[in-house]
């Protein structure tokens, strides 16, 4: 779903800048250290500064005094974020990136000045992190970052929430395909002026930034292991070995649908590709009790045992749906009394009933775009619910979860900021503090905006509780395979998610959005690119054998593995399963 952001009062940033700076850090581990440095032999020099309700200008050369060509130095990127409002802002990440100065020497902008545009050089085909710190002059508003890259489309790089009594971090982002000068924004739907300090615009080449995500992916999800065979309690060289992924490891799952409980192959198809699962609608409460009291969740249970028979785990969606439009019909006439005696219910039974059964809950869904509950029951019904659904199964973690607080950035419902302040709220409620909760991002992508996606990952992983890609898909069109690509990829390889679950589940009349299979089950191009992924990340060496030790070592992904032992001393091959998940690194096989 897309939501236009309407008319917003424009009071623009304050202050003008040219020029071009790059800064080299050395590269250290997939994050920075907070410390924001300058190349060796670096120079900046100030060519003017105006008075108050002027702009100012100023600009850099590269460290080496060169113009065009690309640093060999490769750039960590950042993935801290303070996500506290603070009094006084912290340092521009990067050294401020390409614009150098906005806040030298720890100086504050001279702002608000109305009518100004911070204009930067960018160069094609890069991604560009965004940060500042940004507050308002009175009172609470959005303020939304805008970069205009040179081929002159607006692009919304990142959106908050703002006050006027401290200073809010915002991390975001776009992509520039064309080269020459840009100019960077910040707008806002209050009537208070803008001010912004430490402004940080930090790009990446394409290869930069999938370097940034394969540092994740090797320090995140894998690691050196050993196996190692012995045979009457001595090693056993080398050993022929097959190395095959069967379980655990990083959660790669999709949606499921009731079809397939009746199709051999499709329940065929997707339990050889995935071991977590969400039913797409069969636990929600229009599909449990459409009519009032009449209680059934015969469909839901046949999924669930197949589910379990295939070692699949099942996340639990959802207890409730904060949008009035998805709620039955005898359910939205009832009043404030009746109504807390029905949510009361179906709260007991449907968690109840799956008590123990599954690994997470997605407790009030969309609760940020919607407030069926908290407008009949009280602005904490939330809070409530979480207490009580922890009551009954205290296990599985649970999630607030909506949809586009990493995909559109110009969705001012959702953004981070108001993530966070939802579940901050959730989590005050009383008897709420030790709750295991998880961050749940549904990622319904039309065109992703992927430093967006990052930078908003970033904001939120900052909470500290596991972040899970829930639903992702990518509507139809010729970039589908690529796009879907990108953001799977930007998931996986960011240190703060800590699953991802498809929103492809197969209907024999067409799927949501996005098939990755034709209805004979053969694979679409998304489902190829798919199969892809899975084989990346769960690739295992060719041909492994053990060394004169009895030992095999290798970079393996986390996982639960199955072992096929050959060696010539055996009468038959043995075949073990060990577990080499992300808190083991050794196994034994005895032959």
């Amino acid at each position: 779903m897309k939501i236009s952001t309407g008319k917003f009062i424009l009071i623009l940033l304050i202050v003008l800048f040219e020029g071009f700076f790059v800064t080299s850090v050395k590269a250290g581990g997939y994050a920075s250290e907070k410390k924001p440095g300058k190349a060796g032999g670096e120079s900046s020099e100030k060519t003017s500064e105006k008075a108050a309700g002027d702009a100012s200008e100023q600009t850099a050369e590269k460290a080496d005094g060169s113009t065009s060509k690309k640093s060999s130095v490769k750039v960590p990127y950042d993935y801290s974020a303070n996500i506290e409002c603070v009094k006084e802002p912290e340092k521009p990440l990067y050294g401020g990136g390409i614009v150098t100065g906005a806040s030298a020497g720890g100086k504050k902008l001279a702002a608000p000045i109305k009518g100004s545009v911070l204009k930067v050089d960018l160069k094609k085909d890069q991604h560009y992190a965004l940060s500042a710190w940004l507050k308002l002059s009175k009172g609470t508003g959005n303020i939304t970052a805008i970069i205009v890259p040179p081929d002159g489309k607006f692009i919304t790089a990142g959106a908050i929430v703002a006050r006027s009594d401290c200073w809010t971090l915002l991390k975001g982002g776009a992509t520039a395909y064309s080269e020459g000068k840009g100019d960077l924004f910040f707008e806002t739907n209050s009537t208070a002026e803008i001010m912004a300090e430490s402004i940080a615009l930090q790009g990446f080449s394409f290869e930069e930034w999938n370097a940034h995500r394969e540092e994740v992916v090797a320090k995140e999800r894998k690691k050196k292991v050993q196996i190692t065979v012995e045979s009457g309690g001595k090693p056993l060289p080398d050993a022929e070995l097959s190395v095959e992924w069967v379980a655990k490891g990083f959660p790669l799952g999709n949606a499921m649908t009731k079809e397939i409980l009746d199709m051999p192959e499709y329940e065929e198809w997707f339990a050889k590709r995935f071991k977590w699962a969400t039913m797409e609608n069969e636990m929600k409460w229009y599909s449990t009790e459409f009519h009032e009291g009449q209680v059934g969740y015969e469909v839901a249970d046949k999924m669930l045992a197949l589910a379990e028979k295939h070692n699949i785990s099942v996340r639990g969606h959802n207890v409730f749906w904060d949008d009035e439009s998805h709620q039955m019909d005898w359910v939205s006439k009832l009043g404030q009394d009746q109504l807390k005696e029905a949510v009361a219910k179906r709260l007991k039974s449907v968690v109840t009933h799956y008590a123990g059964k599954v690994i997470h809950w997605d407790v009030v869904n969309e609760n940020l775009h919607f407030k069926f509950f908290e407008e009949k029951l009280g602005k904490d019904a939330s809070g409530e619910i979480f207490k009580e659904v922890a009551k009954l199964d205290p296990k599985p973690i649970l999630f607030m979860n909506e949809y586009n607080t990493i995909e559109q950035p110009c969705d001012l419902a959702p953004l981070p900021t108001k993530y966070i302040a939802k579940l901050k709220q959730i989590q005050a409620y009383p008897g709420n503090k030790d709750l295991k909760y998880g961050i749940g991002l549904e990622s319904h992508f039309d065109k992703p905006n992927i430093p967006y996606m990052r930078g908003s990952l970033d904001t939120l992983a900052a909470m500290g509780v596991p972040v899970w890609l829930t639903e992702v898909d990518v509507t139809k069109g010729p970039k589908q395979v690529e796009f879907l690509e990108e953001v799977m990829r930007e998931g996986f390889g960011h240190p703060g998610v800590k699953g991802i679950v498809m929103w492809a589940a197969w209907h024999a009349k067409g799927c949501y959005v996005m098939c990755l299979t034709d209805n004979n089950f053969k694979n679409l191009p998304v489902g190829d690119a798919v199969d892809k992924l899975l084989d990346e990340w769960r690739k295992v060496p060719d041909k492994p054998k053990t060394d004169a030790k009895g030992v095999f070592e290798a970079e393996l992904f986390h996982g639960e593995y199955k072992v096929t032992v050959k060696h010539k001393s055996l009468k038959e091959p043995i075949v073990q399963t060990v577990d080499l998940d992300s808190t083991k690194s050794a196994a034994t096989i005895s032959c």
